[in-house]
């Protein structure tokens, strides 16, 4: 983020010296508004009162050393205006404030229901019938409700286009909705191909900020976990894209929710590897993250936190990913969250095969 963009009250891209980042959703026209008028209203009464002090200490200033004066007079009319006067605004603005609070609370009926799980440091979001994945996708001017679980620490959920945002208490269900207005465009095909073949020749994962778009060609809004939650907090980032059309969201879970047919275990494995939070804990390059790199992880002679070693093979990897605390590598804290229910069967096979493709030698085979 640039300077100009600091200017920005929350933090998210905006245009040069934009006061908000981009309203998206009715609550953050409700909210701008609201947030506007109490501005100018405070200023209404705050710009006189500090000429008026200024006036009145240079008008009565005395030499040092004048002997003080007393010109105190008592006008009723006056006091009752500048007491009873302000305070209609001070109501005025607790009616406004609490509504808009409340309407944030009371989910509507019928809204399109998605459950988001929260853990350090990353999102998924449940669409139901097997569809995981770290991106929030919804549909434009349809409301939608989030029911959110954390499996470890506090987190917070935030979409500052959005202005909506709510605390994620482990242990309990904590819920919040919002109603999107803006749909996010799609790049050019070119555009898109450009920028998948320069990540694929970098051997990178996608840089959402680079790129400013999803890997599927997506315009996209900013989420963030806003509430400390260890030290990759800042790294707990994801986006949410709005669908213009039923259609174009129903295609797109479509083609997330299965291996398409013809596609390589290990090449689908390395595509989840990059979507569902992986990349974020593991790297593929052999340095050290929250966990063990995966470069070279097959086959390899693991040391355990309990002593002895356990060789690096499908069954291991398979309950690493399904129960990740029964054997935690010596070095390693045990904070990765299960991926039972999460992913299918074909999902855990083909990030197996995938990472045999990050050993050499006798290991891979």
């Amino acid at each position: 983020m640039n300077f100009t963009n600091a200017f920005s009250l929350l933090s998210d891209y905006a245009e040069p010296y934009a006061w908000f980042p981009q309203s998206a959703s009715t609550f953050s026209e409700t909210n701008d508004w609201l947030y506007n008028w109490i501005t100018y209203t405070c200023l209404v009464f705050f710009i006189p009162i500090v000429f008026a002090l200024v006036y009145f200490s240079v008008k009565y200033k005395k030499p040092k050393g004048t002997k003080a004066e007393s010109n105190v007079a008592h006008n009723t009319i006056l006091e009752l205006t500048w007491s009873i006067g302000p305070s209609f605004f001070l109501v005025g603005m607790f009616i406004l404030g609490a509504r808009a609070y409340l309407d944030q609370r009371d989910v509507p009926d019928g809204a399109n229901e998605i459950n988001v799980q929260a853990f350090k440091w990353g999102w998924t979001m449940d669409y139901g019938s097997g569809v995981f994945h770290p991106e929030l996708h919804i549909l434009l001017d349809e409301p939608v409700k989030l029911s959110m679980r954390s499996t470890d620490v506090i987190h917070s959920l935030y979409v500052p286009a959005f202005r909506a945002k709510k605390d994620i208490v482990p242990g309990r269900y904590n819920y919040m909705w919002f109603k999107p207005t803006v749909a996010n465009e799609r790049v050019s095909d070119a555009e898109l191909a450009a920028a998948v073949k320069e990540t694929k020749d970098l051997g990178e994962t996608w840089n959402y900020d680079k790129h400013q778009f999803t890997p599927d060609g997506y315009r996209f809004f900013d989420l963030y976990c806003t509430e400390y939650c260890g030290t990759n907090h800042s790294e707990m980032q994801t986006v949410v894209v709005v669908h213009e059309t039923l259609k174009d969201l129903t295609d797109w879970i479509s083609a997330n929710s299965v291996r398409p047919d013809g596609t390589p275990p290990a090449e689908y494995g390395e595509k989840l590897y990059k979507n569902r939070g992986c990349a974020g804990c593991h790297s593929v390059d052999g340095s050290k993250r929250v966990g063990p790199s995966f470069g070279g992880l097959y086959g390899r002679d693991e040391e355990m936190t309990v002593g002895g070693s356990v060789k690096a093979d499908e069954n291991y990897l398979r309950e690493s990913i399904l129960y990740p605390k029964e054997k935690i590598v010596a070095g390693y804290q045990p904070v990765m969250p299960s991926y039972k229910g999460q992913l299918s069967d074909d999902d855990i096979y083909s990030i197996v095969e995938y990472l045999k493709t990050l050993s050499s030698g006798d290991a891979a085979k």
